[in-house]
């Protein structure tokens, strides 16, 4: 299964820490660094090689950004990484529906909700 180059999921909840216990979990990263203002970083493992991670506070809509910069992910897609972290952190987790391509619709995104499979909507016309 090809993984995407890097991961990125929008949280409804950032609550460092049980988002350090989940990245501890799964990357063995160590807990998140101040890196600026309503910025977090760390950096953990998958397989033997490095995943950066980024948390962007109040990124969009209220939402904080958890962007994994490396192809070297336990998940293969945005989706699956979402999936995942909705059930984990229990809050509501949005991403984009997968590589953007021109003519692609950039607002179309999935949605998941702890416990519920996701759905697609419009990213911010249809809010909540």
């Amino acid at each position: 299964m090809d993984h995407y180059p890097d991961i990125e999921i929008y949280l409804a909840e950032a609550d460092r820490e049980r988002l350090d216990a989940w990245l501890g979990e799964r990357l063995d990263a160590p807990p998140l660094a101040p890196a600026g203002r309503g910025k977090w970083r760390t950096r953990g493992r998958c397989q033997g090689d490095c995943v950066p991670v980024l948390l962007v506070e109040k990124a969009a809509d209220g939402f904080a950004s958890l962007w994994f910069d490396s192809p070297a992910t336990p998940w293969a897609d945005d989706r699956a990484c979402a999936r995942e972290a909705a059930d984990a952190l229990g809050c509501e987790v949005r991403c984009s529906l997968g590589g953007w391509q021109p003519g692609d619709d950039p607002d179309r995104f999935w949605r998941v909700r702890p416990g519920q499979e996701g759905e697609v909507f419009h990213w911010p016309d249809s809010g909540q």
